[in-house]
């Protein structure tokens, strides 16, 4: 074996010696991405949603997310991840050719919002299934604020190599079925993800300051924060604001215990607190003057409120509630939700850190992943808020294991352990992007001033720009970096084509609709 390494995880050590370590390289990778439409000023998009790009209910790689400003792009997956970051670009470069004057924010957190009415919220059409997207967004807005859920972020789906399964199921003596055991796997590497995964804000966070204008509609929040400059709060140490308490996050879930134990439990407690109705949610109204505030008055509308780094993921038939998708037909992947974009890429993302990413997610799948108490839960968000607040301050201490350990010395020991996965990733390539891309984050931990949320204060502070100016003339580079250079007319064409069949696949929904809206939503509650 070209590869020799001392103390290697069991599941590791038996890819190894049956030769069956290339099966690693044979993950799925997708991205998605979110981004805010601003104008030429830098002020967020009153248009709707372009025509031009689709339908946002039915085009399978162009939408919206919260508001109808909030564009998100979508990639198929693909084992290369060159194919998976090819394809985003194309979208951009689609997107570019039909959004005239505004530009896509290149920020994870928002600039230019006028408090949270200027938010508008996203539109899907007629349909029953339009209207309950929409009414669930009006929900989040009565629940947390529109601003809030302008915030921006990369998603990266990852889905273990289907040949891997059966040799790790072999490896583990054959207990249970398949499907179980690909449940089990899936469950231990977000559990694992979770205790490690503050390192991804450490690494990638890249939202260490924010507009004051982002407060407008919760103003008691800024003094939470030092001032850069008049325009401008920050903290000096932080990695990932995105990811603190004023960011994509809720309070009001803090409460949750969501089982992260096995397949069953999760989808148990993830619906109970779907059907636990919440006193504060109560007095909001479901129904009111005749229009839907809301989905129901309950902790959660849907699965989706669910604020978590990592979720357990199973396409869903139409119709048909997620959390049933997982029951009936397992874990096809997880998606990992706590990057930032990345502002110095045009794309949000770049090659090396997707290499890193995949590898490290890897890492939690092939390590052992006990079992996780109530505690360990709260023990692992306390160490990622720690992490997204301070996360380059000098000698900062994280939790592990109930002992404290310093985040240098525990990030080296998370990398290390990384270095075999990433010689086997590298397995038949000359350039060794995996290993290379490991190097890169070892010298970020040992040199936090490398850090993307560390450059970009050094970018404002070199420019003397507040940061709503540096993220529009960021942004405006982007534009520029797209528009120069269009599509190929093939590729355009197929887009617009693309776009046309997901706006007559709306019509056909529309017109096929035979529920009141009232009954549809009580079918869809009701599966089980």
């Amino acid at each position: 074996m070209i590869i020799q390494y001392a103390n290697l995880p069991k599941r590791l050590q038996y890819l190894i010696d049956n030769n069956l370590y290339h099966l690693l390289q044979l993950g799925l990778k997708g991205v998605e991405k979110e981004s805010l439409r601003i104008n030429r000023r830098g002020v967020i998009s009153q248009t709707p949603h372009p025509k031009a790009l689709g339908s946002a209910l039915t085009h399978p790689y162009i939408t919206t997310d919260y508001s109808e400003a909030l564009l998100e792009f979508i990639t198929p997956p693909f084992a290369d991840i060159k194919q998976t970051l090819g394809y985003m670009h194309q979208i951009h470069q689609f997107v570019y050719s039909h959004l005239g004057e505004e530009m896509l924010l290149a920020t994870s957190m928002p600039c230019g919002i006028d408090g949270d009415l200027s938010v508008p919220i996203a539109e899907y059409g007629s349909s029953n299934v339009g209207k309950m997207k929409h009414v669930y967004r009006k929900g989040l807005w009565h629940r947390y604020g529109r601003t809030m859920q302008a915030i921006a972020g990369i998603h990266f789906n990852y889905s273990v190599p289907q040949a891997l399964w059966p040799m790790l199921h072999r490896q583990a003596g054959n207990l249970g079925s398949l499907q179980n055991f690909i449940a089990d796997g899936y469950f231990g590497l977000i559990r694992n993800f979770q205790r490690k995964g503050w390192l991804m804000l450490y690494l990638f966070g890249a939202s260490p300051a924010i507009c004051k204008s982002f407060f407008k509609s919760r103003p008691h929040l800024m003094n939470e924060f030092e001032e850069f400059d008049a325009h401008t709060l920050y903290h000096p140490y932080a990695t990932s604001l995105r990811m603190s308490d004023i960011g994509y996050k809720s309070k009001n879930q803090a409460g949750l215990k969501i089982d992260y134990n096995s397949l069953d439990g999760y989808v148990e407690s993830l619906g109970a607190a779907i059907n636990t109705p919440y006193p504060e949610y109560e007095k909001i109204g479901i129904k009111v003057d005749g229009e839907y505030q809301q989905l129901n008055a309950n902790i959660l509308q849907i699965e989706n409120e669910f604020y978590s780094t990592m979720r357990p993921k199973q396409i869903a038939e139409s119709g048909e509630k997620p959390t049933l998708a997982l029951k009936r037909r397992g874990v096809m992947y997880v998606e990992m939700r706590s990057l930032d974009l990345n502002l110095f890429n045009p794309i949000g993302i770049d090659e090396s850190s997707a290499r890193f990413i995949e590898a490290f997610l890897l890492s939690c799948l092939l390590q052992d992943s006990p079992p996780q108490a109530p505690e360990e839960l709260e023990i692992n968000n306390r160490n990622q808020l720690l992490v997204a607040n301070q996360g380059r301050k000098p000698g900062l201490v994280l939790s592990k294991n109930g002992q404290d350990i310093g985040l240098r010395e525990w990030a080296h020991q998370i990398l290390d352990n990384m270095q075999p996965i990433c010689a086997l990733l590298d397995l038949g390539s000359l350039d060794k992007p995996y290993q290379l891309a490991l190097q890169q984050q070892q010298a970020m931990v040992d040199n936090p001033s490398l850090t993307p949320s560390a450059h970009i204060l050094a970018c404002m502070t070199h420019n003397s720009q507040e940061f709503g100016c540096f993220a529009s003339n960021t942004s405006a580079l982007h534009k520029h970096y797209f528009t120069s250079q269009p599509l190929d007319s093939q590729v355009q064409q197929q887009f617009d084509d693309m776009a046309a069949t997901s706006l007559r696949k709306q019509a056909d929904i529309e017109a096929s609709d035979t529920l009141s809206f009232e009954d549809f939503l009580t079918r869809y509650f009701s599966q089980s």
